[in-house]
């Protein structure tokens, strides 16, 4: 077998040299945070997609206390020592929840984090990000529905227009985290007029079960100390028990009228465009588009959209790399 090994040994050496090559290839890092969960793609300067996953999620109000500056830096950190088994990242466009555009923390937090100039970094809303994976400027509205909810549109001079998405202390009607508060808040309700009459209802029993009890106490502490997109995900069990108890069916309904409120907003403001409804609220239950479909007006055409946002905005990054060299 030792003639082998000189055979063996060159395919070692390309290996690692096609290894290194890779290690030191220019990337383009696309980033889509939400509340619940940040995803990220990874492009060439082609604007191929050679790498994607998903981290722990992520709002541009974190930066408002010492406990999410460590954590954003942990993500970070964590994002960019993955990427660099894929190559060298040149360049990053991020969409952040929460971001208002004015502030500078997180591009320093990038730079810092990937040793990068601020100049090859651009962070904005992640709503915008998402209208530009669905349309282009001017050609319809975005209503983006997951933990929280907004309308957005881009005009042709690409000025950015929104309805909504104001927060969960304000608004953020129909979204996951408005579904389970709105669930949580009829079910307490109903205790305090009827005490144990969760136990006659399905959508009481499920978000009990994903409490962990029905004691108030275990309720008061989910609620109070969870993040958001943790209370977020106790939409799911309003969703699954609305084909069972009317209540959480008509939760549900209310979530796809908000929602539509939000596209009646842009048609009042800037005419009759066609709508795209992306987010993962719309794939807890048929009422919520049922309901949105009901409450627009007929003539704005409704479609639904899986959106890709991380790659979309990895492409972007790629062209904004491109440029500079």
């Amino acid at each position: 077998m030792l003639h082998q090994f000189p055979h063996n040994s060159s395919f070692m050496v390309a290996d690692q040299q096609n290894h290194a090559l890779q290690q030191t290839r220019p990337l383009a890092l696309g980033i889509d945070a939400g509340g619940t969960q940040t995803r990220w793609a990874l492009a060439t300067l082609d604007e191929q997609i050679v790498a994607s996953g998903t981290a722990a999620g992520l709002t541009a109000l974190q930066t408002d206390n010492v406990e999410g500056m460590d954590d954003l830096r942990e993500i970070f950190a964590g994002l960019a020592a993955t990427a660099s088994s894929h190559g060298k990242v040149r360049s990053i466009r991020a969409g952040i929840t929460g971001f208002g555009g004015d502030a500078q923390t997180l591009p320093d937090l990038l730079a810092d984090s990937f040793d990068l100039d601020n100049a090859c970094i651009s962070v904005s809303n992640d709503i915008e990000i998402a209208f530009l994976d669905i349309f282009k400027p001017g050609a319809g509205y975005l209503i983006y529905a997951g933990t929280g909810s907004i309308a957005a549109y881009i005009d042709v001079d690409g000025k950015f227009h929104r309805a909504g998405g104001r927060g969960y202390l304000l608004d953020d009607a129909g979204g996951g985290f408005w579904i389970a508060r709105e669930a949580m808040r009829q079910l307490w309700r109903s205790e305090d007029e009827h005490p144990d009459h969760w136990k006659n209802s399905e959508m009481a029993k499920r978000l009990f079960k994903l409490i962990g009890g029905n004691d108030w106490n275990v309720s008061r502490d989910f609620i109070y100390h969870r993040s958001r997109g943790d209370i977020g995900k106790l939409a799911l069990a309003v969703a699954a028990s609305a084909n069972a108890d009317p209540l959480a069916l008509e939760i549900l309904q209310n979530a796809g009228k908000e929602l539509a409120r939000l596209g009646i907003a842009m048609c009042t403001r800037f005419g009759y465009k066609p709508i795209a409804l992306s987010g993962r609220v719309q794939e807890l239950h048929p009422a919520i588009v049922e309901s949105l479909r009901q409450h627009l007006p007929p003539e704005v055409n409704l479609r639904q959209s899986t959106c890709q946002a991380h790659f979309s905005a990895a492409r972007l990054a790629a062209r904004q790399l491109k440029l500079k060299q």
